[in-house]
């Protein structure tokens, strides 16, 4: 067995590290062999190492440009790194060099949509499925495509399809619960993230049991951050238009009321489970989970209280409080 096949062996039993080095003893006897620089590019990648990833896969491309699977290897590791335009420049060479493989439609696919061209992408998806109809990652692209744009029913027909090739796919399982979440199904996407972490416990442990309640600060930052600028407008509207009062304490209160029926809507259906699992996450989530929770039940009240009693240190409370949901929001994402 050569170095690329022994390497590929380990990295399919989950054994990194030492495909990591069957690859770079094959490197010492070869070090310009376009195939080990693509593989210990793709090893690296897969290990959080982004920029060494794409050093070697920059050194694959040089050492065989003619051939695609290293230019989607480099797309790979630009993705990664957030350079969607040379991301998207790769595939396409890729795609230009084996226009009749499934492969380099399917990069192309997620370049497009990082950069919201959901057309392209979902064009690129779908040359890809019409080349390979059977082939479970080709669909997956296809569901992640649609469901970026938008189509919770398509992305779902293209993951049920995935599932109905391998009923045991994870990236299948684990896209029906996301729609089943986005869609407010939350027993049915509980019931699906249980099933998929008990097989997977290292992929879907924690961060995915926990989904209920990032989920929800998720939803309550967006509508929050769109609901109090309302009502602080209709405030200010109420110095040239009288009746702009009433309607600033009216959405206050429909603000804090959808936001407790939001809150009740996903937290009730999803049990204890949730709460025990955001206690397994590192602490600086934790945290940043606490304080977001904090400050959306802060922002209900003084909405509340502004609705009562309607004086400007109420709502400019409410900003603040908004204000912290939204710097707690971006410590938990990183």
């Amino acid at each position: 067995m050569n170095a690329a096949a022994r390497a590929r062996a380990l990295a399919g039993v989950g054994r990194l590290a030492q495909a990591e080095t069957a690859v770079r003893e094959g490197l010492a006897e070869t070090p310009a062999d376009a195939e080990l620089l693509g593989l210990l590019a793709g090893l690296r990648r897969l290990q959080g190492q982004y920029t060494d990833a794409l050093e070697f896969a920059d050194a694959a491309v040089a050492a065989a440009p003619g051939q695609s699977v290293v230019h989607i290897e480099r797309a790979e590791c630009l993705l990664l790194l957030s350079r969607g335009d040379e991301a998207e420049t790769a595939a396409r060479e890729a795609v230009r060099l084996a226009p009749d493989r499934p492969e380099p439609h399917r990069a192309l696919a997620r370049c497009l949509v990082l950069r919201r061209a959901f057309g392209e992408a979902r064009a690129a998806a779908g040359r890809a499925v019409a080349i390979a109809p059977h082939s479970v990652p080709d669909l997956m692209t296809l569901a992640e495509v649609e469901r970026n744009a938008g189509d919770r029913d398509a992305a779902r027909a293209a993951a049920a399809r995935a599932l109905a090739e391998d009923p045991e796919d994870a990236e299948g399982r684990w896209m029906i619960a996301l729609l089943d979440a986005e869609r407010l199904r939350v027993r049915d996407a509980m019931r699906g993230l249980r099933e998929l972490a008990a097989d997977h416990p290292d992929r879907y442990g924690a961060p995915a049991l926990s989904w209920p309640i990032r989920g929800l600060l998720a939803g309550l930052r967006r509508g929050l951050l769109a609901g109090v600028p309302i009502v602080a407008a209709l405030a200010v509207a109420d110095r040239w238009w009288d009746p702009a009062s009433l309607l600033a304490r009216g959405a206050a209160v429909v603000m804090a009321l959808v936001t407790v029926g939001l809150a009740l809507r996903v937290l009730m259906p999803a049990g204890r489970l949730p709460w025990l699992c955001v206690g397994l996450l590192p602490a600086r989530t934790r945290r940043a989970i606490g304080a977001g929770l904090l400050a959306a039940s802060g922002s209900v009240h003084l909405l509340l209280w502004y609705a009562v009693s309607p004086h400007w240190p109420t709502l400019a409370l409410a900003a603040v409080a908004v204000a912290v949901l939204l710097a707690a929001g971006a410590v938990e994402r990183t």
